[in-house]
C-alpha cells in the first residue's frame, strides 16, 4: 500500500525518491520507504536530531576526546585560577568585611567591601545594568568567550568532572569511549567522588549568602539546629549531581539562554571559532593535495573528523556558526595537530570572524563597539557618582497621619512627621537633629532612644516641628531644613515642607 501527498510540481527531482519529486533539497528525506517498496508521508529523521538525540529519540551521550593543544592549556590555567578565586572570595575580607556577602534575610549586599541595603535601589539597578552591557559589550568584541573561558558550567565540567570520568574510565589524558571490563565498584566510586565535589560546591555556593563564620558554626552542628540552610546545601548539592553528572551538555544546548542571544549580541565582525571553507574546501582524505582522478586540488581539510569527536557539544564547526558552539577551542588544538601531521599550516580552523572567513576587511570601530562602551561608560559614571555622593546614613522626612497641623495656643502651629533613618556603618551611631529653617521653630522628639542605632539598623522616629504661625506664607506652606549629624562626622541636611494657616 502506497501513500502520497499533494505536493508542489516546482519541487525539484530527488534519485533518491522513487517519486522523483519529492523536493529533497537537505539531508532530511522527504519520504520513508516501507518494506514493501512504498513511499510513507512520514518524514525520515537525520542521523542526529539534535548533537545529543539520536533519530530514534534516545539520549547520545557525548565523551568527547582530548585534544591537549595550546589553548587547551591556557585555558586550563584559567579555569584553575578560577576555581581558586570562586573558593576564595567569602574568606576574603576588605576592612573587616567579605569581599562578597549577599546576605538575603538581614538584606545587606556586600560587595568589595562596601554594603549596600534595599534602601539603595539606584545603585543595585546601576550595578546590574552594568554588568548586563559588559557581558552584551564582551559578546560583541570577543564572541562567546565567556562560555568557553569563564562560565562555570565549562570551567567544573570540562576540568574537573570530565578528567574524573576519564580516571575512573581508563582513558586519562585521551577521552573517548571508557574502557571495558569496568565493574560497578568503578561507577560507584565515581558517583561518590562526584557527591563529596558537589557537597564542597554547594557549602562554597552558601558562604556567599550566609558568610564564612555563621556556616562553620552551622557544619559543626546538628541540622536540625538549621534546617532551612542545611535543605539549601542539599538542594544545591542535588541539583549540581544532576547537571554534572546526568543534563552535562545540556545546559549548555537546551537550557542556557545565552547562545540564542548570540544573533543579537554577534555581528560579522564579532570573534569566533571558525574553519575556513575557503582553505579547506574541497576536503581530501589522506596527505594528498591533488586530486589524481580529476586532478583537481583539493583543500586543507583532510576530513579526519577530529573536530567533532573532541567537540564537548558534539557539532561538526565545518557546518559554519552555530548556537551549540562554545569557542572551547577543543577544534582548534585538533586541527592542528593534524595539520602539523600533514605538513599544511595551522589555522585551518582558528579563531576569526564571519568577515574575516569571507576575506573581508576587519572593522574595529563599529555601531557596536561605540555605543556598547559609551552605555557602560554612562552607566559606571552614574554608579560611581552615585557611590560618592552616599553618606554614613540615609534620611528622609516623611509627614505623619492625622491633620496636616494643628495650631496651638498662643500662636504657634504644630507638625507631625517621621524620619526614616538608616545606619550605613560598621559601629553604633547616635544622631542629632537640629532645625536650620524656619526660624523660632521648636524640635521635638517623641522617643529619643530612637535615635540610637546599630550598624545596618534602620528605623522611623516621629518627631514634631512647633513654629509660629507667621512662619507660612499666604498659601500656607514653607520650606524647612533639618540637621542631621552622626558620631562618625556625617551630615545631612534634609528638606521638607511645612504646613499652616494662611494668613
Amino acid at each position: 500500500m502506497s501513500f502520497a501527498l499533494p505536493i508542489s510540481s516546482a519541487l525539484s527531482p530527488c534519485s533518491a525518491c522513487p517519486s522523483q519529486r519529492c523536493g529533497n533539497v537537505s539531508a532530511v528525506h522527504a519520504f520513508a520507504t516501507d518494506s514493501g517498496g512504498s513511499t510513507s508521508p512520514l518524514l525520515d529523521s537525520p542521523e542526529h536530531v539534535l548533537s545529543t538525540l539520536e533519530a530514534d529519540g534516545s539520549r547520545r551521550w557525548l565523551r568527547p576526546k582530548l585534544a591537549p593543544g595550546n589553548w587547551w592549556k591556557k585555558r586550563r590555567v584559567v579555569a584553575y585560577l578560577l576555581m581558586v578565586v570562586f573558593v576564595a572570595i567569602p574568606h576574603l575580607r576588605i576592612g573587616g568585611k567579605p569581599l562578597i556577602l549577599l546576605d538575603i534575610v538581614a538584606r545587606q549586599f556586600t560587595v568589595l567591601g562596601r554594603t549596600f541595603y534595599p534602601t539603595d535601589t539606584m545603585l543595585l539597578a546601576l550595578l546590574m545594568l552594568s554588568v548586563f552591557v559588559s557581558i552584551v559589550l564582551l559578546t560583541a568584541i570577543t564572541g562567546r568567550a565567556w562560555c568557553g573561558w569563564a562560565c562555570p558550567q565549562t570551567v567544573y565540567m570540562e576540568f574537573l568532572f570530565r578528567p574524573i570520568d576519564r580516571f575512573f574510565e581508563g582513558t586519562t589524558g585521551k577521552g573517548g569511549k571508557p574502557k571495558s571490563g569496568r565493574n560497578a565498584f568503578w561507577h560507584v566510586a565515581r558517583i561518590a567522588v562526584y557527591l563529596v565535589l558537589c557537597m564542597f560546591l554547594a557549602h562554597t555556593f552558601l558562604a556567599y549568602f550566609v558568610g564564612t563564620e555563621k556556616l562553620a558554626q552551622w557544619v559543626r552542628s546538628s541540622p536540625i539546629q538549621h534546617p532551612a540552610a542545611f535543605l539549601v546545601m542539599a538542594g544545591t548539592t542535588g541539583l549540581m549531581l544532576f547537571d554534572f553528572l546526568f543534563f552535562r551538555e545540556q545546559m549548555c544546548l537546551i537550557a542556557c539562554p545565552y547562545g540564542r542571544f548570540q544573533s543579537v549580541m554577534l555581528d560579522e565582525q564579532s570573534l569566533i571559532v571558525a574553519y575556513d571553507p575557503v582553505r579547506g574546501e574541497p576536503r581530501k582524505k589522506g596527505k594528498r593535495v591533488v586530486d589524481e582522478t580529476t586532478g583537481a586540488t583539493a583543500g586543507d581539510c583532510v576530513d579526519c573528523n577530529q573536530c567533532v569527536v573532541v567537540c564537548p557539544t558534539g557539532i561538526d564547526i565545518r557546518n559554519g556558526l552555530q548556537m551549540e558552539c562554545i569557542n572551547c577551542t577543543q577544534c582548534i588544538d585538533a586541527c592542528d595537530s593534524v595539520m602539523d601531521k600533514v605538513d599544511r599550516p595551522r589555522g585551518l580552523i582558528r579563531y576569526s570572524s564571519q568577515d574575516a572567513i569571507a576575506r573581508k576587511p576587519k572593522k574595529l570601530v563599529r555601531a557596536r563597539t561605540i555605543i556598547y562602551p559609551l552605555i557602560l561608560s554612562i552607566v559606571l559614571g552614574g554608579f560611581a557618582y552615585a557611590i560618592g555622593v552616599k553618606s554614613g546614613f540615609d534620611a528622609r522626612v516623611i509627614r505623619g497621619k492625622g491633620n496636616p497641623f494643628t495650631v496651638e495656643k498662643g500662636g504657634m502651629v504644630s507638625n507631625s512627621f517621621h524620619l526614616r533613618i538608616v545606619n550605613r556603618t560598621d559601629v553604633q551611631q547616635n544622631y542629632q537633629l537640629t532645625v536650620i529653617s524656619p526660624d523660632g521653630a521648636k524640635l521635638e522628639v517623641i522617643d529619643v532612644d530612637k535615635l540610637t542605632l546599630q550598624p545596618g539598623d534602620s528605623r522611623l522616629v516621629p518627631f514634631s516641628l512647633r513654629f509660629p504661625t507667621r512662619t507660612t506664607f499666604g498659601d500656607g506652606n514653607e520650606e524647612a531644613k533639618l540637621e542631621i549629624a552622626d558620631e562618625s562626622e556625617n551630615e545631612r541636611v534634609v528638606d521638607f515642607r511645612i504646613l499652616g494657616p494662611r494668613i
